[in-house]
């Protein structure tokens, strides 16, 4: 065999070395196909549409159907007093802070959609395509109201309908932010990164 391997020219393995053609160069490792991670990196980003525009329709179709139903009209008990629908417009950030900062607050919105767009050219990690999505949901649910509803473009009021007692009027795209900032907050505390990658300070 090894007088046929000399007259090939095929290199004779080493006994014991464990090497394969087709591992990789490094401790026999089989190589990462840059298919695999461009493949995974594109389900991600669908994973982060698809929450983003959930967000976003739930967001659309709640706020429809309460100033269709019930603006101008008394409260609805949710849970008692302890929780409301009541449609209320707001021109200022959420949880009605802000109000003299409308087109401020429309700019915001704007330049966090165009920075989660640019996380998502490398985004690995399913979880932060959660969080993002999140994020991009509500953000485009609200700025949505900001171009479209009254008094004007860029200046227009924010529908909220959702009243916990002793608490500020919010809706579903505020909720979704929130909830979209703290993942982010606890994947930042573990030290996963939208690329994937784990570190530990």
């Amino acid at each position: 065999m090894a007088e046929a391997e000399r007259i090939t020219g095929t290199p004779e393995s080493e006994p014991g070395s464990g090497a394969d053609p087709a591992a990789g160069s490094e401790g026999g490792e089989p190589a990462v196909e840059p298919e695999q991670g461009a493949g995974r990196g594109k389900r991600r980003i669908v994973a982060l549409l698809v929450v983003a525009a959930v967000v976003y329709l739930l967001d659309l179709g709640s706020k429809l159907l309460v100033v269709a139903k019930l603006e101008h009209h008394a409260p609805i008990e949710v849970v008692g007093t302890l929780l409301q629908f009541e449609v209320i417009r707001n021109r200022g950030a959420a949880f009605g802070l802000g109000e003299a900062l409308t087109i401020f607050l429309t700019i915001i919105a704007a330049a966090v959609i165009l920075v989660i767009a640019r996380i998502a050219r490398k985004l690995y990690s399913l979880p932060w395509g959660i969080a993002l999505g999140l994020l991009l949901g509500g953000a485009f649910g609200n700025l949505t109201d900001r171009i479209f509803r009254s008094p004007g473009v860029f200046e227009g009021a924010v529908v909220d309908f959702i009243a916990p007692a002793h608490f500020a009027v919010f809706n579903l795209a505020d909720s979704a932010i929130v909830c979209g900032g703290i993942l982010i907050v606890i994947l930042s505390f573990r030290g996963l990164d939208p690329d994937g990658t784990v570190h530990k300070d």
